[in-house]
């Protein structure tokens, strides 16, 4: 296993180096100009200065070595120094790694501010609410699938299978538009707009919290859980008529045993990848949801950037989900392993 890891680490770093590359080049290409934005009214020798500060006029390789020596160097060294200010650090005797005064970070185009600032501002966020609805789907849709196959075609399974098949099909869309005029609009139980600056003190702000994270919530579980659940069912399906079933049972096991410990663990394999490779959308935010709800999350800081042409803010995000696509890749694999003895990698 461990020599698998180290095999599937040396292999990503040229996967995430064509992957960057991939995308610095099609947003290099597409039309947009760091003073694209500004008034009308600054010169044009005062624009040029502009672009040559933030090196827009150097050639295409020169661009690209720099990103990726800001995202791969710049930006982790800035992040543990600021981690180690702030457990360790003092205003009077900061903690500093190399010259931190000439260490040049990726800038957005729009704010002139760090991207990697931009990003965790909103991160807390994204976490909040599609965090949540992941996590809550999961513990909805397994024990569900899971008896709706064992018990299939029974009033249960028929009716999960039902409103499973809704929630697959109707897109968040629809749903979140839908829940905000019944539950906002006619009933007005919850609000229909996320307020980001909030913040929990005490109690009544907790539930000032929990009444606006309801609705985007449960709009995003009940789309996940739905797909979750047929994946889990199917899988279960397949493996209640192995014939390692009947073993167990002629064994005496108990029927608890059977299922939980023999069938799931085995039905759990592409059920795994379905949640690994789900969990990098937490941090990409659910796009559409988020528009509607106005939560400004990682997936409404992209819609943004893109509307706003602020290429290096869009090359950062679009590049920190694929680094986290591969790195669930491997996690998921790394799991198979665990959950099934059968498979090694050795």
């Amino acid at each position: 296993m461990g020599r698998f890891i180290i095999r599937r680490l040396l292999l990503a770093i040229p996967t995430l180096l064509a992957i960057s590359f991939i995308i610095f080049a099609i947003l290099d290409l597409a039309p947009g100009d760091p003073t694209g934005n500004l008034p009308l009214t600054i010169p044009p020798e005062v624009r040029e200065q502009m672009r040559e500060a933030l090196g827009y006029n150097d050639p295409f390789l020169v661009r690209y070595v720099k990103w990726v020596q800001q995202f791969f160097i710049s930006e982790p060294v800035n992040l543990l120094e600021t981690m180690l200010n702030n457990r360790f650090g003092s205003p009077e005797n900061p903690i500093t790694i190399g010259n931190s005064e000439e260490r040049v970070r990726i800038l957005s185009w729009a704010t002139r501010s760090p991207v990697m600032d931009i990003i965790a501002e909103r991160i807390p966020q994204t976490l909040w609410v599609v965090g949540l609805a992941y996590i809550l789907s999961i513990l909805i849709a397994i024990p569900i699938g899971v008896i709706s196959a064992y018990k299939q075609y029974s009033i249960f399974d028929q009716v999960g299978s039902l409103i499973s098949t809704i929630g697959f099909s109707i897109p968040t869309f629809f749903t979140g538009l839908l829940f905000i005029i019944v539950f906002s609009v006619n009933l007005q139980w919850f609000p229909s707009v996320y307020n980001t600056v909030h913040e929990v003190t005490d109690w009544e702000s907790f539930v000032v919290q929990l009444k606006q994270i309801v609705m985007p919530v449960t709009v995003l579980a009940f789309f996940q859980a739905a797909q979750l659940n047929r994946f889990t069912r199917s899988a279960m399906l397949d493996n209640l008529n192995l014939d390692y079933v009947r073993t167990a049972r002629s064994k005496g096991l108990s029927e608890r045993a059977v299922v939980l410990v023999h069938v799931l663990r085995n039905s759990l394999i592409p059920v795994i990848t379905l949640i690994a490779l789900g969990i990098p959308g937490i941090f990409g935010g659910a796009i559409i949801t988020e528009q509607i709800f106005r939560v400004n999350g990682l997936g409404q800081l992209l819609i943004t950037a893109i509307q706003g042409a602020d290429y290096p803010l869009v090359q950062t995000l679009t590049f920190m989900f694929a680094v986290l696509i591969v790195m669930f890749n491997l996690i998921a694999d790394v799991l198979y392993g665990i959950l099934d003895p059968r498979i090694r990698y050795d």
